[in-house]
């Protein structure tokens, strides 16, 4: 290893970093911020998967069969429907067993004794496994022959579906925003140093330095930039994570936060690895736009 090489590449970097104070704290700014905003999402996309989950348990498919029905019949049914795609789980209600759990449901507000006949068919209750299968499962349920009526509640699904939908795309657009806008402020920040130094540059080229050589520190400098900003977003989610949403979860009781918050650790490692990557291309672009590679 050429240390004298190694000693004027960390030299570099560290006068490129200290050239340009304002802007250098501008860029790590921007980045800590869209990277903080990147792992919020992240968590906030966990609440609503473990919303959905909660949603999804409430909701069911009823799948009324026709009258007249035997009993191998409605368990070929029920088995068919077990097979469908989508499908998390399904139970076969008989009649009798329907109009037991409706009384229970009703006691002390309707008197069931009147009833002198069952009037309610057979049925399947069926459960999704994700909430966008329950329309697809109820469609299907739907075809099959025995299969008189399906509710599922169809409004609720598709209010549900659409606001997850949302705040989804919500979401992304502003994490590509500041991600772009991170990118803009780095790239610029590099080459405003690439212009502050273009006679040492032009120099180098002269001796014979490569562009790839000249190109090195000024993308190290871009790595350095993101990595600090992620590191400061790290810190300040995880300071929220232990700080700010015990407090959340206190004043909000009826909002279900996860209760298991997921490991910081492999987080942390993925933001960082964002940073670095957006310092290190928008360093590679600002570079080689100037030295016309």
């Amino acid at each position: 290893m050429d240390w004298g090489r190694v000693k004027f590449f960390l030299g570099e970097v560290f006068a490129n970093l200290t050239r340009n104070a304002a802007m250098q704290i501008t860029a790590i700014g921007t980045v800590a911020v869209a990277i903080a905003m990147l792992g919020a999402f992240l968590f906030v996309q966990k609440t609503a998967t473990v919303v959905g989950g909660q949603a999804l348990q409430q909701i069911e498919v009823s799948a009324f069969l026709k009258d007249g029905l035997d009993a191998k019949i409605a368990s070929d049914l029920t088995a068919k429907v077990a097979q469908l795609p989508g499908v998390a789980h399904v139970a076969y209600v008989p009649k009798a067993e329907g109009l037991k759990e409706l009384r229970a449901r009703l006691q002390g507000e309707v008197d069931t004794s009147l009833l002198t006949t069952n009037p309610l068919p057979d049925a399947l209750r069926i459960r999704a496994q994700h909430v966008a299968d329950v329309p697809v499962v109820a469609a299907a349920v739907k075809a099959l022959p025995g299969v008189a009526e399906v509710h599922y509640g169809a409004e609720t699904v598709q209010k549900l579906l659409r606001l997850m939908t949302i705040a989804k795309r919500i979401g992304i657009g502003v994490i590509l925003m500041l991600v772009v806008a991170s990118f803009l402020i780095v790239s610029n920040t590099i080459r405003l140093t690439v212009y502050a130094r273009r006679r040492e540059i032009a120099i180098m080229k002269l001796v014979g330095a490569t562009n790839n050589y000249i190109r090195l520190p000024f993308i190290a400098e871009g790595v350095v930039a993101g990595l600090v900003g992620a590191a400061v977003a790290v810190g300040l989610l995880s300071l929220a994570q232990h700080q700010l949403l015990p407090k959340l979860a206190q004043a909000l009781p009826f909002v279900p936060f996860p209760s298991q918050l997921p490991d910081l650790i492999p987080v942390a490692l993925q933001l960082l690895g964002a940073g670095a990557l957006v310092g290190a291309i928008a360093s590679w672009i600002s570079v080689g736009r100037y030295l016309r590679v």
